[in-house]
């Protein structure tokens, strides 16, 4: 899948708040436009990089914009929940999960192996009678800041 051009982006953003009867506002714009360039982030990240929202309203704008299919919300057992894009909005991905500071990366597996995943979680998924729409691998550990630099 390939990511939503710039325009394509912000046109289906509107699209999916207007059939909520949600408008695309300057604010919601904002968060959006952080989204696309931090990826996962939390919201006092969010505020920090946008000082402009209120964090009443950010919650709220973040929370319209999940409902209308724009936003994921992401929870991992850390203070804060992150906030990204729909996948579909992006393109298909998996984080790495700092346990430690709570820091959420996205990565991207090669095409074959994305493939051999997807081929193994239907045979699995089949064997149980079940159809699966889509899935999501998160890798939890340290980051190099958090583990010094060092794999342990």
């Amino acid at each position: 899948m390939r990511a939503l051009s710039n325009v394509e982006l912000h046109r289906t953003v509107r699209e999916r708040l207007a059939r909520r009867d949600q408008r695309y506002t300057t604010g919601r714009r904002q968060i959006v436009e952080a989204l696309v360039a931090d990826g996962p982030i939390t919201l006092p990240a969010l505020l920090s990089r946008q000082p402009s929202l209120a964090q009443s309203s950010a919650y709220r704008n973040l929370s319209a914009m999940e409902e209308a299919g724009v936003v994921r919300r992401l929870v991992h057992g850390t203070d804060y929940a992150h906030y990204e894009l729909a996948e579909d909005l992006t393109e298909h991905h998996h984080h790495l999960i700092c346990e430690q500071c709570g820091v959420v990366r996205d990565i991207i597996l090669a095409g074959r192996l994305e493939h051999s995943l997807g081929t193994a979680f239907d045979e699995l998924a089949s064997l149980h009678d079940f159809v699966p729409r889509h899935h999501i691998i998160d890798i939890y550990g340290r980051c190099a800041d958090c583990s010094g630099g060092l794999s342990t």
